[in-house]
């Protein structure tokens, strides 16, 4: 099994981007989701509700942020390393966060048509994951609950040979993209993974703590911002559990750390036996 891809998401819920190599953090691939879109009151806003927030193209610089959308100017940012904190929320977690200044919250207003404001995660230590499925030293960015998400390609086209297979066939095939993963892995078994418990991606060790139940952000097209039906129809009809759709595995890295590229190796270090798919 290879690493066939890596992906950087700057902002949450904002466009990724391909990486040939990533370092791995305590709390993710540097620059991964260290920035985030709040409303006024400073709980998150996602492209699960603002559909258009993927239409907008982050790029890290040395200084901040280069921001791209359709019709209007490019803005460029720099990290608020002494900026105001704002005390903002996502999901369950409530945390401090550096402000980005007016000028990107009336950019962000403007391409999503709503009061917003953009936040900088500039100590990702403040934010701890779950407790019911990691260490109390264990911390994750802004990314939804953990540092990095894996998924496999070969469960990829399984998936979508379920959806050709279904009443919404004219929406697949799916590309990787919609899923938003940090790595992607070639060579295994479709939902093999379903039953690694440790994995090495070239040098770095990763727990597998939990698979990722699947939101509506899946059904939004990265590049037009439309929805449709699938993923999550095609999932809930073969891989619902529990009462969650799921796809893609949640990863914690363990010390010390290290660098993933495309093409490193992957190996199971620990597994279990499971029904998959």
């Amino acid at each position: 099994m290879l690493v066939s891809g890596l992906f950087r998401y700057p902002v949450k819920s904002c466009r990724g981007h391909p990486v040939s190599a990533a370092e791995v953090e305590p709390w993710g691939l540097t620059g991964d989701r260290r920035w985030m879109v709040v409303d006024p009151a400073g709980e998150v806003v996602t492209a699960r509700v603002a559909n258009r927030l993927v239409l907008i193209t982050p790029e890290i610089t040395d200084r901040g942020l280069h921001l791209s959308a359709p019709g209007v100017a490019d803005l460029v940012i720099d990290r608020p390393e002494a900026g105001p904190k704002l005390t903002v929320k996502i999901w369950d977690d409530w945390l401090l966060a550096r402000f980005a200044g007016e000028i990107a919250a009336d950019w962000f207003t403007e391409v999503i048509g709503r009061p917003l404001r953009l936040v900088y995660l500039d100590d990702p230590r403040r934010r701890p994951v779950d407790p019911d499925f990691g260490a109390a030293t264990d911390v994750v960015s802004f990314a939804d609950g953990f540092p990095l998400l894996l998924a496999n390609q070969a469960s990829l086209d399984q998936l979508n040979d379920w959806i050709a297979e279904g009443p919404q066939s004219h929406e697949g095939p799916l590309p990787m993209t919609r899923f938003r993963p940090s790595v992607v892995v070639t060579g295994a078994e479709p939902f093999v993974e379903d039953g690694w418990r440790r994995v090495r991606i070239g040098t770095v060790d990763f727990r597998v703590v939990k698979p990722c139940a699947r939101c509506v952000l899946t059904t939004v097209d990265p590049t037009t911002a439309a929805r449709s039906k699938e993923p999550l129809v095609s999932l809930a009809r073969h891989r619902k559990r529990n009462g969650k759709t799921l796809f893609a595995m949640n990863l914690i890295p363990d010390a010390p750390y290290g660098n993933l590229r495309i093409g490193d190796p992957v190996r199971v270090l620990d597994q279990t036996s499971v029904e998959v798919s």
